[in-house]
This record gives C-alpha cells, sequence and structure tokens, in this order.
C-alpha cells in the first residue's frame, strides 16, 4: 500500500487563517527574540511553510531551551514523553507568564 498525502493533509480546518487576518504577515512575529527558559504556545502561520511543527502539536506550549540558527528549540511534552522541535519564530507566541 503506498502512502497518501504529506505534511499538511487533513489540516484544512488547523492550518488555515481567519479571513481577517489574512495577507502580509507581521514582521514583529518574524524578529521577535525569545530567551531560554521562555514559554510559548505553538501557533503555525500558514503562509510561511520554513521551520513549521508538524500538525499534530498545534497549539501546544512548551519552553524555548536553545537557538539554532534561526529557529529555536522548544521542548514539549507529547503524552509521557519530551520531545524537542525545531521551530520558526513566526510559528511561536509568547505565553503571558
Amino acid at each position: 500500500m503506498q502512502h497518501h498525502g504529506g505534511f499538511r493533509r487533513k489540516t484544512r480546518g488547523i492550518l488555515s487563517k481567519n479571513y481577517k487576518l489574512k495577507g502580509k504577515i507581521s514582521l514583529r512575529r518574524f524578529f521577535q527574540e525569545l530567551k531560554e527558559g521562555d514559554k510559548v504556545v505553538m501557533k503555525a502561520e500558514p503562509a510561511y511553510q520554513k521551520g513549521m511543527y508538524y500538525p499534530r502539536f498545534h497549539g501546544k506550549s512548551g519552553m524555548v531551551i536553545g537557538k539554532k540558527g534561526e529557529c529555536y528549540e522548544v521542548l514539549i511534552k507529547d503524552g509521557n514523553k519530551e520531545k524537542m522541535l525545531i521551530v520558526h519564530p513566526v510559528h511561536l507566541v509568547r505565553s503571558v507568564k
């Protein structure tokens, strides 16, 4: 049996924007600086696919543990396991402490 679909399969609702928010991507989200230990929520920017996490992790919160190039290493909890994701800052929203 062959593999059906790719990375964004069945994400029509999850990875889509509200019609009021469509348009140019905010530069503030592109160039935001995060520090180690910052709590973040993964909220995908569907117009920019580079550095996007797997859609299963959409809406999950985690902690920044480092930086790799332009992207950040985010530690999340998935069930009983801790996973480290490499995510572009445009897909991250700093959560309130």
